[in-house]
């Protein structure tokens, strides 16, 4: 009998991109879920309705199938119950959560993970997914890496939904921990402009400062002393509206519900329009700095793609497809980092004509 794959909030942007690359890559059977009822779907993806604040109905949609992919953000506000349920079904699991909060929720339920022999593998996608991957590659060149420094661009849309533009306001007022020199210092998001050159047809653009979980989940996995993560937008006034968003703007319009919605929904409706002309592409460069040869050097890898939901569903669906050939068996909960080896990466990724470029 086929796998079935479950894969919730598979009616988004991110979601879709998800179940088609999972469908054009694996025999399995993938289910979408979406509370909305006029979802469509085309084969060979099959729909089913599903809110997952019914638990008696979530736990029946996740006890059916072999794995679980959790599509529905913003992770913000997510509480697990969807890993809880697969836990206590032992089924397997994979996500695109975005924010430390929720990895913070979730990891102590490791040993019951290990416990279940369920795998879950969290933050898996684009931006954290591949990145996280970029990373590891680099930090393998090293005897001794030293300092991560992780900066990604999106132009326009990146052909996502209104829900990635909701994650991006929630995580622009709040202060963040970031791992420098060894320590834990306070971060405000938004902050620190920096020029970087990225391959083109980006060059050179404008990052700054955002909470990712990779800020958090890299100080974990490796042992380095600096780990900085870097966002920017395209075209770049897009940052500068941002930055007056973050640092500008009365806390109070932008933190409520009604505040992200109005800014989401707004900047949503903006690219649009930019869109035509910026494109959808995202574009990444990992650089760590180490010891190698008892000598202290860098290494640089970068990868650009057209389309930054393809690419997301590209970094979960392979995600996905080694889960199900079986080729990636790790008991308990990780970021992807810990998870997947450098060769099943590289594997995953040429198989999906994405490049990943070092130098």
């Amino acid at each position: 009998m086929a796998q079935k794959i479950l894969v919730i909030g598979g009616c988004g942007r991110i979601g879709r991109s998800v179940a088609r690359d999972i469908a054009t890559y694996t025999k399995g059977e993938v289910i979408v879920t979406s509370r909305n009822l006029n979802c469509v779907v085309n084969p060979p993806l099959e729909f089913l309705a599903l809110n997952l604040d019914r638990q008696d109905s979530l736990q029946k949609a996740i006890a059916d199938v072999d794995l679980v992919v959790h599509c529905a953000g913003p992770f913000h506000h997510r509480d697990g119950r969807v890993l809880q349920h697969c836990i206590a079904e032992g089924v397997n699991y994979i996500d695109v959560s975005d924010h430390r909060s929720f990895y913070e929720r979730v990891i102590p339920w490791r040993e019951q993970a290990i416990s279940s022999g369920i795998t879950a593998i969290l933050n898996t996608g684009i931006f954290p997914g591949i990145s996280n991957s970029m990373v590891k590659r680099g930090i393998e060149k090293f005897e001794q890496p030293k300092k991560i420094h992780l900066s990604y661009i999106v132009a326009g849309s990146g052909g996502a939904g209104v829900t990635v533009m909701r994650t991006t306001f929630l995580g622009l007022k709040k202060p963040f921990a970031a791992w420098i020199n060894s320590k834990w210092q306070e971060i405000l998001p938004y902050t620190e402009r920096e020029i970087i050159e990225f391959p083109q047809p980006y060059g050179k653009t404008g990052v700054y400062w955002f909470d990712v979980p990779e800020t958090h989940t890299f100080a974990d996995s490796f042992p380095v002393e600096t780990v900085i993560t870097k966002f920017g937008s395209i075209p770049d006034w897009y940052n500068h509206l941002t930055w007056i968003t973050a640092h500008i703007f009365p806390d109070a319009w932008v933190t409520t519900p009604k505040g992200i919605e109005f800014f989401s929904r707004v900047s949503y409706l903006m690219t649009q329009v930019t869109d035509n002309f910026s494109g959808i592409g995202v574009a990444m460069r990992a650089e760590i700095t180490g010891i190698k040869d008892r000598q202290e050097t860098s290494y640089c890898t970068t990868m650009i793609h057209e389309n930054t939901a393809i690419a997301a569903g590209a970094g979960t669906g392979s995600i996905a497809q080694l889960i199900l050939e079986g080729k990636l068996n790790k008991p308990g909960i990780y970021p992807v980092e810990q998870a997947l080896s450098t060769e099943l990466f590289q594997e995953a990724m040429q198989s999906r004509q994405i490049e990943i470029v070092s130098g």
